[in-house]
């Protein structure tokens, strides 16, 4: 039975300290009833008081973590369909598949080259978030599991459906803490067994949604504590249909069966067309989707779309309003002036670096909004502006003062 707001706030330290972002600890009771926030976002709440709240105040989505020490990813705990109404809290993740095939030579170069793909965009870093072994066929599962451990700088995903060859490669990697991908009606009590007993999340699949809630529940009740539901990208529209049906399961009927993060393997022979589909199972709802292509010019777009798409909307993305140095301007260096608008900021501070012109960056606060200043050569009327601001004061100002 769910619980209401005044339930949950009796269990709550009550200091009104706002630390999970809410003015009040009501307020934040009144959202956890609601499945808009998670209980664990009160950074105070007791251990008595989690315990007693848990199960029935828990997000509808459970949250998984993949991977160990400083290399961990975490999705799921998502509270709503749609970004705006409230946001997306976490993003989803690109896992570079590693095939079978490859030799330990060619191994260790692909584990490097997902290592190194790494990204700077808007002021974020982007970057692979797993490196996908695909272990399935290979001589010696656990030496090739031993070696990614070794080599990868992110987490891992073991990629076979062979119960033994799994087991030898979860004893190599066990500590990092693998996703084990992925378990069908065929394997899902041998994985399921074999991921309760290591402690390691599972992804799981079926023929459709009924198999796969079942196949979720099977394993739940193996003991596997962290659960994927994967789907298979083949035929894109219904993979989109399905995600979106799950998700729909989840966050409004709360049907706990549903109630995981999800895992997308794109399926194209074409790089650009898995390109394209990454982006849009990433927009509508993969937690991680899966690629076997991983150029940068193939993994920008991904990244870029997921950053666009996990960017909170109710926050202007903004720099902090003041004066930047770019290549240690001298007292006669130029002072340019911009907003503090994101990408119009980062946008000059990688035209100035490319100038290799020592330059001062007078960033002002405009509250996050960007604002198209015509120069004295090309102003005109502002009906034809491509991006004026609200109120036109920038160009009348700036004409009267012409």
């Amino acid at each position: 039975m769910a619980l209401t707001g005044m339930q949950i706030y009796k269990n709550l330290p009550r200091t009104n300290c706002k630390d999970c972002g809410l003015p009040t600890c009501m307020a934040f009771a009144m959202q956890v009833a609601a499945k808009q926030r998670a209980l664990t976002d009160c950074p105070h709440i007791s251990a008595e008081g989690q315990a007693s709240l848990s199960e029935a105040a828990a997000p509808p989505m459970k949250l998984v973590k993949i991977g160990a020490g400083e290399k961990i990813f975490e999705f799921g705990q998502e509270t709503v369909m749609f970004r705006h109404e409230d946001k997306f809290h976490r993003s989803c993740g690109i896992a570079a598949l590693l095939p079978a095939s490859l030799s330990d030579e060619e191994l260790t170069d692909a584990i490097k080259n997902v290592n190194q793909r790494v990204f700077m965009r808007v002021g974020a870093q982007l970057r692979i978030s797993f490196a996908a072994l695909e272990i399935s066929g290979c001589k010696d599962p656990a030496a090739r599991a031993a070696l990614a451990v070794e080599m990868s700088e992110r987490p891992l995903i073991l990629v076979g459906g062979d119960v033994e060859e799994m087991r030898a490669a979860v004893k190599a990697a066990a500590d990092a803490r693998p996703l084990i991908y992925r378990a069908d009606s065929s394997s899902i009590d041998g994985l399921a067994a074999l991921a309760a007993e290591a402690r390691l999340p599972l992804a799981v699949a079926g023929e459709d949604l009924p198999e796969l809630a079942d196949n979720a529940a099977r394993a739940k009740e193996s003991g596997v504590e962290e659960i994927v539901l994967s789907f298979d990208g083949a035929d894109p529209g219904e993979t989109v249909r399905t995600l979106t049906i799950a998700r729909r399961a989840a966050l409004k009927k709360q049907f706990r069966g549903l109630g995981f993060p999800t895992i997308v393997a794109v399926e194209a022979q074409d790089p650009d067309m898995e390109c394209i589909l990454a982006g849009m199972f990433a927009a509508k709802y993969a937690g991680i989707v899966m690629i076997r292509g991983f150029e940068p010019w193939e993994l920008l777009p991904i990244m870029t779309t997921v950053q666009d798409v996990y960017t909170d909307p109710q926050v202007p993305n903004t720099v902090e309003a003041k004066l930047y140095e770019i290549g240690n301007p001298g007292p006669d260096a130029p002072v340019l002036f911009t907003t503090n608008f994101s990408l119009t900021y980062f946008s000059v501070e990688g035209e100035v670096e490319r100038s290799k012109i020592p330059t001062y960056i007078a960033v002002v606060d405009t509250e996050g909004l960007g604002c198209s200043m015509p120069t004295r050569e090309t102003r005109s009327p502002p009906s034809k502006w491509s991006r004026p601001c609200r109120t036109r004061k920038c160009w009348r100002k700036s004409a009267t003062a012409g």
